[in-house]
């Protein structure tokens, strides 16, 4: 259980790091280096959200679907 709530913070972070560099663009018209930060902040939880479900498995907390 805890795993699916790890996994759906994240989820929800990466999201809302997405969603608001798009208003930082919108709203920001070109002036500001804020849509460049929250990307580089969303690759940065998005490298570290696949690694972690990698060391997962590797650590065989979570089983892939052999089917």
């Amino acid at each position: 259980m805890l795993l699916k709530v790890f996994v759906v913070i994240f989820m929800l972070a990466i999201v809302y790091a997405l969603f608001s560099s798009f208003y930082f663009m919108l709203h920001d018209k070109g002036e500001g280096d804020r849509v460049v930060r929250r990307l580089s902040w969303r690759i940065g939880l998005s490298l570290l959200f696949i690694l972690s479900l990698w060391g997962a498995v590797q650590m065989g907390w979570i089983v892939p679907n052999s089917g």
